[in-house]
């Protein structure tokens, strides 16, 4: 279906917001950027094709919060629809009933008049954004420790299926890090499990059951959140595991993920030593080419881009441009507030030769299609997005 009613304007030179893109701290991530472009060909576009304006397509990758918001009718989110955002975050503050939800999501959707990502946060146990939706639930540590993948793939389908009944298309859910640690530590009880493979098959089983229920699943954290103890929301710390460790452990439900389809990978902001040591992964060229390798054509989105482990370095428009430079599709973010620097950073990025028009452009297209939206109108690229095999 072509994409209809988008309301962006045309923009002055002068209504870009300022993008330091000779700021040495975005620099370390454009330049690695233009060498991974330059070596991974995107998909050719139809030569008789012409697509979306720039702004729409830059729009197009970032996914924001609406903070306090609860009816579609408020002023910040008649701005970012009008801007043309691909998605929308619904956390805690968005709640107040599914009906109200199931209004807000639906409102969202009449004003933009095109296909919209609307996501949440539904991991069951304490990170439980919609859980006054879905009701309580246990933790995923304490699911695999008490029922088999069949019991947790039933559970997370009657997620699914509420979340889908107030208009929510997206979850940003399973985890996949591993982790034994306290129940309360960074990752701690929202791991599944300590062991790559029963966190696989009790990750991929929600992941299914989110599938059965109407709603796209997010496999997280990309490489692997387990190894830290350090709250990104907060800072970043340095995992020193190689990459061959990490293929035998923290990898291994990812690509476990990968090979049954995985939809969308969401990237973490911890830095890897063997990757590029001094950005997080969100930020890294080299993460974003691990994750292709590993077989990945899916729509890779980041962490959001306000906790400190980013924002306390980047602030969120150059954090975008890094973010889509480096590999990502969606950049997340749970203050829409942000969002048109964000977008003009995009753009201005591009028009001053700091982000590849094609990057950017492919980036929009896999989170159109995400959307349910046709890729070929926004970018003139065809897009083929994988599908989670639930069989």
């Amino acid at each position: 279906m072509a994409l209809v009613g988008l309301a962006v304007g045309c923009l002055s030179a002068g209504s870009l917001a300022a993008v330091a893109l000779d700021d040495p701290a975005v620099q370390q991530v454009a330049e690695p950027t233009r060498a991974r472009v330059a070596a991974t060909p995107t998909p050719t576009p139809t030569p008789a094709c012409t697509p979306a304006p720039l702004e729409q397509r830059a729009a197009a990758t970032l996914v924001v919060g609406l903070p306090g918001i609860r009816d579609a009718g408020e002023p910040l989110a008649q701005e970012v629809i009008a801007l043309g955002v691909g998605g929308v975050f619904l956390s805690e503050s968005n709640v107040a009933s599914g009906e109200q939800v199931a209004a807000l999501s639906a409102g969202l959707r009449s004003a933009a008049g095109r296909p919209l990502l609307i996501s949440t946060d539904e991991e069951s146990g304490r990170v439980a954004l919609m859980r006054d939706v879905v009701g309580e639930g246990p933790s995923p540590r304490r699911m695999a420790q008490r029922g088999t993948p069949e019991d947790v793939r039933a559970r997370a389908a009657a997620t699914g299926t509420a979340l889908a009944g107030v208009g929510v298309d997206l979850d940003l859910a399973p985890v996949l890090d591993l982790d034994d640690g306290p129940s309360g530590g960074v990752i701690g009880d929202r791991s599944f499990s300590a062991d790559p493979a029963i966190a696989a098959d009790y990750g991929l089983a929600y992941a299914a059951g989110l599938t059965d229920g109407g709603v796209t699943p997010t496999v997280k954290h990309f490489p692997g959140h387990g190894r830290s103890a350090v709250d990104s929301h907060e800072e970043s710390s340095l995992v020193e595991a190689g990459v061959d460790e990490l293929r035998a452990t923290d990898l291994v439900p990812f690509q476990r993920a990968i090979d049954a389809g995985a939809p969308v990978v969401m990237l973490n902001h911890l830095q890897y030593a063997a990757l590029d040591p001094d950005l997080p992964a969100s930020l890294s060229p080299r993460a974003y080419a691990l994750l292709r390798e590993m077989g990945f054509e899916g729509v890779a989105i980041t962490d959001s881009v306000g906790m400190g482990a980013v924002n306390l370095r980047w602030d969120f428009p150059a954090a975008a441009v890094a973010a889509v430079g480096a590999g990502a599709d969606a950049v997340l973010t749970t203050d829409g507030r942000n969002a048109v620097r964000m977008r003009d950073a995009l753009v201005a990025a591009v028009h001053a030769g700091g982000l590849p028009e094609e990057r950017l452009s492919e980036a929009a297209a896999r989170v159109t299609a995400l959307a349910g939206g046709d890729p070929m109108a926004m970018s003139c690229l065809d897009v083929d997005l994988p599908t989670l095999i639930t069989d």
